[in-house]
Formats: structure tokens, C-alpha cells, sequence
């Protein structure tokens, strides 16, 4: 069997993927990375719910230090604001403004279209088989990074 290199593949993919979302945008400054979409999408579909940094650092399995970086930018220009909780006066709970709003929606219409081109010509059996290769491969990493510690 040829070897085949995944993790040169998915990166390859990943940069494809990547240039397109920016080749038609005049400024880098207007393009919300992929971690401020999940942070936003994640926030839009948990409106009802307080969110602070903690919760992102789980649902997105990101370290503390990352979050805390994209945090700071998105409230830098503007995107969210950190309120002081009504139940903790030491924890700040996240709320994005309109802006981030529009944005992420969209975005999200653009990641729709282009989520579209890339499963042209693929059937229902390759994406489920995909999926739960992506899904395994997570888990290894997940069970291998827990091993380590």
C-alpha cells in the first residue's frame, strides 16, 4: 500500500480552504479567524446562557492562553465585550455586539456555499466514512495528548 501523508494532506486542504475565505477580502482585518467563528457561532446558538472563557476553553479544547488571545483581539476590534456576571463578580461572561453578529452571519453563509463545493461529487456512504475517520483520528490525538500527561 503507497504511504500517504494525512497530516500534509489535511494542512494542504486546510491552506486551500483558507485562501479562498481571503483572495476576495481587502483587508486582513475584516476576515474573523476560524477559532472567532466557532467562538462566535457558539455564542449565537447558547444565547440564552452565560458564557465565560472557561466554557470556550472546553467546547473548543483549546488552552486557556489561546482563547485568552482571541478573546483579547476580537475585543480589540470590537467584536465582544466582557461583562462582569451577576453571579461572580471575578468572572467576566462574553457578549457579542451587532457587528460580530453580521458578520458571522455573513460568514457563515459564505462557509455554507463553500462547505458545498467541497462535498461536490462525494456520496452520502464517502462522507459518512470521512466523518468518522475524522472522528477517530480526534480521538487518537484526544487519547494520546491525555497519555502524555
Amino acid at each position: 500500500m503507497k504511504r500517504i501523508d494525512v497530516l500534509y494532506q489535511i494542512k494542504t486542504l486546510e491552506n486551500l480552504i483558507f485562501r479562498n475565505f481571503i483572495l476576495d477580502k481587502p483587508s486582513l482585518k475584516t476576515i474573523p479567524t476560524p477559532t472567532q467563528v466557532q467562538i462566535m457561532e457558539y455564542i449565537l446558538t447558547h444565547q440564552n446562557e452565560e458564557i465565560y472563557q472557561r466554557d470556550l476553553e472546553s467546547i473548543l479544547n483549546l488552552r486557556r492562553a489561546t482563547v485568552s488571545g482571541v478573546l483579547q483581539t476580537m475585543e480589540k476590534h470590537e467584536l465582544i465585550e466582557r461583562v462582569t456576571s451577576n453571579e461572580d463578580a471575578r468572572a467576566k461572561k462574553i457578549i457579542l455586539n451587532s457587528q460580530a453578529k453580521e458578520m458571522f452571519l455573513a460568514h457563515r453563509k459564505k462557509i455554507l456555499a463553500f462547505e458545498q463545493i467541497l462535498l461536490q461529487d462525494l456520496t452520502e456512504e464517502e462522507l459518512e466514512v470521512f466523518c468518522k475517520v475524522l472522528n477517530k483520528m480526534q480521538g487518537n490525538v484526544l487519547k494520546y495528548t491525555a497519555q502524555k500527561k
